[in-house]
Formats: structure tokens, C-alpha cells, sequence
């Protein structure tokens, strides 16, 4: 559904994300994860086709290449959710949301009936019916990131990249969105989150990409990716792990001295 071909992006001749090649089917749950610095969001920005940097290589969604398509089918097909949690309108959650599905919209027209309905639905996944009517400018942050995630699914596009989207958010509301991203997942959406939660990130995901200065450094099931060996290279610490009703869970312990740097595999 999406793949990435050889994604490079350049801050002048210095590369931030070099070589890139990665695969997004329907039905994945996919966590980019990495340091501090390690290109994730820039990653996430240029298979999303936006920010100011441009990206060499390729970007596909299905057949079609990402630079090539339609604005408005683009914007259908791949709804994106930045690292950025500001609101600087002053209004309604509501109205906020609804901005998810101008894609589906002629100019001028009113919203429909599905427009409405993707809308209340984003709105009561996320929680934030209840705050609906109350202006999007002045929630907390927490609050903010759920309006936003809502607008993002409110798009009900096939294809969903979100960076951070448990970023600010208390645990209870942490498990809630990662369990609504497996949800979506499971309902046939393609969903690539940029992740810095390793408990998360072991517990909910199908497929973890790890990334470390700019490449991926390994790529597959959670259990296989974060070992205790390689999460002391790329994070510099030592976790504890184990299983726990059928899931396994993964708990950053101890600051560890890195070892030998890794390398692309």
C-alpha cells in the first residue's frame, strides 16, 4: 500500500534520513522508533509529502507515485498527524475535527451525512465528545492531541501516519489510543506511528522500525527488534522484559554505556 524507495533527505550535503526503503501494507500496525534525532519524524514528513525538505528517491501509494497524485486524492487516501500539537483557532472541537474531511468535500458544499457521521465517530473514539462545543484553543495538551488524532481519523482514510500520537497524554489515554490504532488496524487501515514508548511499542505493535542516525538499523516483529542488546546500542539503556496474560512488555531500567554503534542490516 505504501513503499518507500531508496528516501533520502538532505540538511544541505549532510543526509538526515539516508537510503530509506520500507513497505506499509493494510492491516499493519507499525511503529517508527528511534533516539532522539534519529530522522523519524523527517522520515514521517516525507512519506507523508510534506514540510519544505525535499526528499530524492520514491514514495508510492499502491501503483501511483506520491509526487505525482492528485492534492485532493492524495489527501483521501493518507491522512497525516504531526508531531506539532498546536491550536491557534479559536474554535469549537468540533469544527476542529471536521477539517478531516474536507478532502471529501466539493467547494462550498455542506457537510453530508457520512461527513457528520466520521466526525461523531472520531469524536467518541478519542473521548472528546463531551468537550465537543468547548473552543480547541485553550484545552490542555493532552486534550489538544486527542482533537487532533480525531481529525486525522476523521479523514477514514486507508492509510494513517502519525508522529508521536501518545506523546503528552496521561497512561490511561496512552493505552486507550494505542488500542484504537490496533483497532484501526485490525480494520484494515495501513498505520505507520513514530513511537519513543518501548513498553507501548512491545505490547501493541506488529512490527517495529528502528531507526539510528538517519538509517533503519532493523526492521520486524517486536520481540525479534527490541532485544536487550540492541536497545543498549541505539537508547543506551538496559531494559527489563517479559511476559505478561499472552503480551510481552518491555521496561526501559537502567542508563547502559553503548556499546559498539550498529549497523544498517
Amino acid at each position: 500500500m505504501l513503499e518507500a524507495r531508496g528516501v533520502t533527505v538532505r540538511a544541505g550535503t549532510c543526509p538526515i534520513i539516508d537510503r530509506i526503503s520500507l513497505r506499509l501494507g493494510r492491516g499493519e500496525l507499525v511503529g517508527l522508533l528511534g533516539p532522539n534525532g534519529a530522522g523519524k519524524s523527517t522520515l514521517l514528513r516525507a512519506l507523508a509529502g510534506v514540510g519544505t525538505a525535499r526528499a530524492e528517491g520514491e514514495v508510492l501509494l499502491g501503483a501511483h507515485r506520491l509526487d505525482r497524485l492528485d492534492p485532493g486524492e492524495r489527501a483521501r487516501l493518507l491522512a497525516y498527524l504531526p508531531q506539532d500539537r498546536t491550536i491557534a483557532w479559536a474554535v469549537p472541537v468540533r469544527e476542529v475535527v471536521a477539517l478531516g474531511r474536507f478532502p471529501h468535500r466539493r467547494a462550498l458544499a455542506p457537510p453530508s451525512m457520512a461527513d457528520a457521521a466520521a466526525v461523531e465517530t472520531a469524536m467518541a473514539q478519542t473521548g472528546i465528545a463531551a468537550i465537543a462545543t468547548r473552543p480547541a484553543h485553550v484545552l490542555s495538551g493532552g486534550e489538544k492531541a486527542r482533537v487532533l488524532l480525531a481529525r486525522a481519523l476523521a479523514v477514514e482514510a486507508p492509510l494513517l501516519l502519525a508522529d508521536e500520537p501518545v506523546a503528552g497524554l496521561d497512561p490511561r489515554h496512552q493505552l486507550a489510543v494505542m488500542e484504537l490504532l490496533r483497532a484501526r488496524a485490525r480494520a484494515g487501515t495501513g498505520v505507520l506511528a513514530v513511537l519513543q514508548e518501548l513498553p507501548l511499542a512491545a505490547r501493541f505493535l506488529d512490527r517495529v522500525i528502528l531507526m539510528h542516525r538517519g538509517q533503519i538499523v532493523a526492521d520486524g516483529p517486536p520481540l525479534e527488534v527490541l532485544v536487550p542488546d540492541r536497545i543498549a546500542a541505539v537508547f543506551g539503556v538496559q531494559p527489563l522484559a517479559g511476559v505478561h496474560d499472552g503480551e510481552a512488555w518491555l521496561l526501559p531500567w537502567e542508563i547502559h554505556e553503548k556499546g559498539a554503534e550498529l549497523r544498517p542490516e
